[in-house]
């Protein structure tokens, strides 16, 4: 028998949780993309969390009633989700019942959290103010993974850093 579907990815609730529990993150990805204007469609939130065992027990108090879970592992499989396991991780997907997660502790071409902090820009989105890699970084690290949907997105974001720039004083 086939696993459910997860649920659509909840931005604005695993936002406002992150938030709420004073979770650093830094959003990257489709949904940096789409604060940023893009128009292309994303499925999961994509974040850089940074790895202090602080931050990973905040992580980990604010996302366990929601149940995370290996995206893609076969129900059942033994998976413990606490500090331990992700401190001696990194980059982990996962499905919660607030739909796909992705926890990033570094990202190709842009590295950790502490790597990424000088290049993000703080936004605010569903009422919640939350740092999210600029622009021009994003078109770096979507270049640098050099998957076929990361270089697909370029030209659309290359342009609205165009636009952009035309904007500025």
């Amino acid at each position: 028998m086939l696993a459910p579907p997860p649920p659509p990815t909840d931005f604005e609730a695993l936002l406002r949780l992150f938030a709420a529990n004073g979770v650093e993150v830094i959003v990257v990805g489709g949904f940096a993309g789409n604060l940023h204007g893009s128009a292309r469609a994303t499925f999961d939130l994509d974040v850089v969390y940074r790895r202090t065992n602080e931050n990973l027990e905040r992580l980990i108090t604010c996302l366990k009633p929601y149940q995370p879970y290996l995206r893609g592992a076969p129900p059942g499989l033994p998976f413990q989700f606490d500090a331990e396991t992700l401190q001696k991780g990194l980059n982990f997907t996962f499905t919660t019942r607030l739909g796909d997660l992705d926890l990033l502790g570094e990202i190709t071409g842009g590295g950790g959290y502490e790597d990424l902090l000088p290049h993000a820009v703080e936004v605010t989105a569903f009422g919640v103010r939350f740092f999210c890699l600029g622009l021009e970084r994003l078109i770096l690290v979507k270049r640098a993974a050099g998957r076929p949907k990361d270089l697909e997105a370029i030209a659309e974001l290359e342009k609205l850093l165009e636009m952009k720039r035309r904007k500025a004083p």
